[in-house]
């Protein structure tokens, strides 16, 4: 539900605030300067919150982020003024942040190898639905005043005290709690010696795909945050639109982005993933391109909107998110992942601050995201259009190398001859040859002197 809440505080805030104008008595800037902060806010959130969770346990960071999320929309409900009002942004924004890294992690360490992507792949389809969700609210409150933005906000707090309630019956991730008792122990696998982001830019295995991840969706992205940022916007004071037709045309193209959500997480799991973000990458690609061809006109406009949202449910923040779980061990898991998204927000937020600017000459300006998105489309391509490694692949090979040799001790008339047995430590090198496996490397290729010879996915 991190997802949710995530698109429903920021389309909510937008709205609450406002709202709020008139009642509390905030200046525009201290609009601009509250809505900043929850962009801001939720960048740092995801930058830390991926670490804390890969450190101290799944568990224990998504019920203190969703606890935040809690108070943060609390305060936002009973502030009396500006500086209330602040606090409560930062809340909410750190608390989604750091909860969206965390819990796709433990989505992807409960399912199984056919049904990781189709379960990481729903959370886009609850990010739709906190979009459509506080839009409703939008319809029923926006002409209460103050009261109206309080059940904005009350919508988001409701929404994550239920999900913190249903989530205190949920254990930690068993995936999680092996690798860290594999780490204290000294264990010599891929998931208690890798924990950090010096593991991952010290070995080209990790490197690579953290690369390839940061271009595509820093990328992509801020043409994602152009539209929904600055979508009215554009409608109303380049193509000449109405704010209720753009409202319309957006109602419409979450419907369309919503059934390209379900398509993707049909084939995401299957070997026709790589086909369709190629599709996807360019229909995307495509969408901003067709202003600066046709103009910006209605017909246009409506074209780059339908294609954008195809193109976006396969090529996207959907599929970022699977790469992302399955190109690094669980210690580093929800590290990339945040890193990654806390990254492209900081980068969007800036973005945003020169975009009107830029949409004086609109024609430029789309066929500037177009190069900028093109370039983050080839990088997903490159980085994970051939692959070898697959972190869930190569932890089951570790656990059963670790069983191993416990299991072979069974019987033996000379204890003292496996001392130690299960327990191998980063120093004992003396490894069993693992059988080949798809999706799968040799620990070996681990060593940033190896030569990394990809396959085929």
């Amino acid at each position: 539900m991190a997802s949710y809440i995530d698109s429903a505080a920021i389309v909510s805030s937008g709205t609450a605030l406002v709202l709020y104008q008139h009642s509390i008595g905030i200046t525009e800037g201290q609009i601009g300067a509250l809505s900043a902060t929850l962009t801001l806010s939720i960048a740092v959130g995801a930058l830390t919150g991926g670490r804390l969770g890969d450190r101290y346990g799944r568990r224990r960071v998504f019920l203190t982020t969703m606890a935040m999320i809690v108070i943060g929309s609390a305060l936002l409900v009973l502030a009396p003024g500006f500086a209330m009002l602040m606090v409560g942004m930062m809340l909410v924004g750190l608390g989604s942040g750091a909860d969206l890294p965390v819990s796709l992690a433990s989505i992807s360490e409960a399912a199984s190898d056919h049904n990781r992507g189709r379960l990481v792949g729903f959370s886009q389809i609850l990010w739709f639905g906190g979009i459509i969700g506080a839009n409703v609210f939008g319809i029923i409150a926006g002409g209460l005043g103050q009261l109206g933005g309080q059940i904005m906000f009350c919508h988001v707090g409701i929404v994550a005290l239920i999900v913190l309630a249903a989530r205190l019956s949920i254990p930690e991730s068993t995936a999680w709690a092996n690798a860290d008792r594999e780490r204290l122990a000294g264990s010599d696998t891929i998931r208690a010696s890798s924990t950090g982001l010096k593991d991952v830019l010290s070995q080209k295995i990790f490197l690579m795909p953290f690369l390839a991840l940061i271009g595509f969706y820093t990328l992509t992205n801020i043409g994602a945050n152009t539209g929904g940022q600055f979508g009215t916007y554009i409608g109303v004071n380049v193509v000449g639109i109405t704010v209720q037709q753009q409202s319309l045309l957006g109602i419409v193209m979450l419907g369309v982005g919503m059934l390209g959500a379900m398509v993707f997480m049909r084939i995401v799991d299957t070997p026709l993933r790589m086909k369709v973000y190629a599709v996807g990458a360019v229909l995307l690609a495509g969408s901003y391109l067709i202003p600066v061809v046709f103009g910006f006109s209605l017909i246009p406009w409506v074209a780059l909107s339908f294609f954008n949202a195809i193109g976006g449910a396969f090529a996207f923040e959907a599929i970022m998110k699977v790469w992302s779980q399955e190109s690094f061990p669980t210690l580093l898991r929800s590290t990339v992942q945040g890193s990654v998204i806390g990254i492209a927000r900081v980068l969007a937020a800036g973005v945003a601050l020169i975009t009107p600017a830029l949409m004086n000459t609109p024609t430029m300006a789309y066929l500037l995201l177009t190069i900028i998105v093109t370039v983050g489309l080839v990088c997903g391509w490159v980085g994970f259009r051939r692959t070898g490694f697959d972190a869930f692949a190569e932890e089951t090979l570790d656990a059963s190398t670790l069983s191993a040799p416990a299991a072979a001790s069974v019987g033996d008339t000379n204890p003292g001859a496996h001392s130690g047995a299960g327990t191998r430590t980063r120093t004992d090198r003396r490894r069993p040859p693992r059988p080949a496996a798809p999706h799968a490397v040799r620990h070996a290729q681990l060593s940033p002197t190896t030569p990394y010879a990809p396959t085929e996915r």
